[in-house]
């Protein structure tokens, strides 16, 4: 009997630590026995929920929020992703885009079972293409890939109702204490927060597959 693992993972596709944490923990999925079977649902959140139709310029915003040259912050998870086999150049996508529409995609195709693979794909179209994942056509390209129609994808975006649903959750995300991304939760008994190393998520499949190892960890 195969052994399950249901994972909820909380992104955003303009988070470069989300591209990266959740590269790692699809490395550690492929790294399990074939006997467990992870299931990973995808849920929106927002990197900054105050983010203009128009977007915003990445490095005037870090340099105002943080006083310091975005060089520098950049540098860290560049490094991370290029350990995980990914070459990130952040100043190569100068600005940052609201992403609710990209949002709204991943969570219809949780009935397509393609979630976490559009997930990916939106993330890596806006890093490594450098695209610009507020624009519908652009956002409907990639989903057509991942088991919708170019025109459903359309007017999955365009629809108020399913954009609203979307905003209401990744809201609640926050409301409920989730304060960064990525954010991982397995089986809805422990959580892994932020981009960590691969022996973090071995160690969190091992207590999900054994909760008696996870109580003796815990003294």
């Amino acid at each position: 009997m195969p052994r399950t693992v249901k994972i909820d993972l909380f992104t955003d596709t303009v988070c470069p630590w989300c591209l990266v944490g959740s590269a790692r923990l699809d490395q550690a999925i492929a790294a399990l026995p074939d006997d467990v079977v992870v299931e990973v649902e995808n849920h929106p959140f927002y990197l900054d929920p105050n983010t203009p139709e128009e977007g915003v310029v990445v490095a005037d915003m870090l340099r105002e929020k943080y006083g310091r040259d975005p060089k520098e912050m950049w540098a860290r998870v560049e490094g991370e992703a290029r350990k995980t086999g990914i070459a990130l150049d952040l100043s190569q996508q100068p600005r940052s885009f609201p992403t609710r529409k990209g949002h709204t995609l991943v969570r219809l195709a949780k009935a397509k079972g393609t979630q976490h693979a559009l997930a990916n794909a939106i993330a890596w179209a806006y890093f490594m293409d450098h695209q610009l994942i507020n624009d519908d056509e652009v956002l409907a390209g990639i989903a057509s890939q991942h088991g919708f129609t170019h025109a459903e994808a359309l007017d999955a975006v365009r629809d108020p109702r399913e954009l609203a649903i979307t905003h209401e959750l990744a809201v609640a995300a926050a409301q409920q204490g989730i304060q960064g991304v990525p954010f991982f939760v397995f089986d809805n008994k422990f959580a892994v927060s932020g981009c960590q190393p691969a022996e973090v998520f071995e160690r969190a499949f091992e207590f999900a597959l054994d909760p008696e190892k996870m109580k003796a960890a815990q003294g």
